[in-house]
């Protein structure tokens, strides 16, 4: 029988910071869509009652918390333990050469589906997969709905088993940075490796407001997420050692003293570092600092980072002290027509080019849109032609997406007023930088040299039609 569980009281506060960024109330049906659970079952979970661990992951994981079981209450926990301790042991045998096939009997088991008859005996339909499938956004590693864009996933396995490793993901947002490092964080797991994921969107304004709070948050967080008590005051002298040397002895003396495998840190949307340069400063030529410490010594070997964010670096940083020019580089493309018909075909749509080039020429490679455009079409909610028609209007399935971008432009009435002039001049647009980085921040543009352009024509014809 599956466990049921509760979410701690601190685990409750935990999913709350999450939930505020998602911009997102505690019973939004959009979030229990997303997690693909009624809003009584987010209700519950809310209160603190149990709920089938499944669902109580797929509540976190919809809202952007990977590290469910950090949340968990601990009594609640005891009945799952030992499901848990035999999932880490098969984990632990894993081979590297096995690890796609292990996903995909864990992803054919999650779902019921036969391997040996899963193309003809399945216990969902296709519609019915591709519903469950899209509700857990981003893609879950499982997922037979994942585009690999060879060899992007081949060469970060493989780096982030280098000793002092640094993997660099830049991309707009929703181009499937997040489900990326999912895998990466999947293999590392499988190599016996512990990780930990750190949004620096969480770091709140206060704790922005100097390097010395800033870097205490950052190695408490990684502390508690590692499950060892945070020992600052120790290792801590700002005054005599600066905020600097005392991070980086925290980090050397005991963090990775504390562990006995490589420690694969993800540091999710860095760009929030940007906007605080006297933070930023610092903060970035100590991850250079680090990464450079791994040819100098063994314990720093340890230390594999995997650096996420979704705009060009804008603040100026001394070419040796930037941790953006070293490492394996990463920069994810949109599908391609290729990939799209790949993709159609897995959702169950018997497509060639001549449906996918017009719905590539609408929403480009975008893989957001592209998803919830084939996933609303292979549940037969809406056909090409429909979808095609409408998606710029007030009436089209994309317009709970394009309404939130409207609200953030017109919380900015200057950027608003760029944009419009990007959306409705046919060539690309030369703009100040940080009007280009608030613009890639919110996933609208895309850089055609030193201009920018909409990053796809659903974003120029609905911004272009407004007043």
């Amino acid at each position: 029988m599956a466990a049921s569980l509760s979410a701690s009281e601190y685990g409750l506060e935990t999913v709350d910071v999450y939930r505020k960024l998602k911009g997102w109330n505690k019973l939004d049906e959009d979030w229990a869509e997303c997690a693909g659970v009624s809003t009584t079952t987010l209700r519950r979970f809310w209160e603190s009652r149990r709920i089938q661990q499944t669902y109580f992951q797929a509540i976190c994981q919809a809202v952007g918390l990977e590290e469910w079981e950090a949340i968990v209450d601990r009594e609640a926990l005891i009945g799952s333990r030992s499901a848990q301790l035999d999932h880490r042991e098969r984990g632990k045998t894993q081979q590297r050469s096995s690890f796609n096939s292990e996903v995909f009997l864990q992803a054919s088991a999650s779902t019921g589906v036969e391997t040996s008859q899963c193309s003809q005996e399945q216990e969902f339909s296709v519609a019915q997969q591709v519903r469950k499938a899209f509700t857990s956004r981003p893609v879950s590693f499982d997922s037979p709905f994942y585009v690999e864009r060879p060899p992007i996933e081949s060469d970060c396995y493989n780096e982030i088993e280098e000793p002092g490793a640094l993997i660099r993901i830049k991309a707009l947002r929703q181009m499937g940075k997040t489900s990326l490092t999912n895998r990466i964080l999947a293999h590392a797991r499988s190599q016996n490796y512990r990780t930990v994921r750190l949004n620096l969107r969480q770091a709140e304004r206060t704790v922005l407001s100097n390097l010395d709070k800033f870097l205490r948050w950052f190695c408490a967080n990684v502390s508690y997420q590692l499950q060892l008590e945070p020992m600052l005051d120790r290792y801590w002298d700002e005054t005599l050692m600066g905020s600097m040397i005392s991070c980086t002895t925290y980090f050397q003396a005991y963090l990775l003293e504390q562990i006995d495998s490589p420690l694969v840190l993800s540091l999710d949307e860095v760009e929030w570092i940007f906007e605080y340069p006297d933070i930023a400063q610092d903060f970035f030529p100590l991850l250079r600092n680090w990464y450079e410490e791994a040819n100098n010594l063994e314990i720093w070997q340890r230390l594999r980072l995997v650096v996420l964010h979704s705009t060009e670096v804008y603040i100026p940083l001394k070419i040796n002290q930037s941790p953006f020019n070293v490492g394996l580089s990463v920069e994810l493309p949109e599908f391609s027509l290729k990939q799209l018909i790949d993709l159609a075909r897995r959702h169950g749509l018997d497509w060639t080019e001549r449906q996918v080039q017009p719905l590539m020429a609408m929403l480009g490679g975008h893989p957001f849109l592209v998803r919830l455009a084939l996933y609303r079409i292979s549940c037969q909610d809406i056909t090409l032609e429909q979808l095609l028609k409408t998606a710029p209007t007030e009436s089209g399935i994309f317009i709970d997406h394009l309404r939130r971008h409207l609200l953030s432009l017109q919380e900015n009435p200057e950027l608003a007023t760029v944009f419009k002039r990007v959306v409705t001049t046919d060539a690309s647009v030369q703009l100040e930088p940080m009007q280009i980085y608030q613009l890639q921040r919110m996933g609208l543009v895309q850089l055609n040299g030193n201009e920018v352009m909409p990053r796809c024509n659903l974003y120029r014809q609905y911004f272009r039609a407004l007043p």
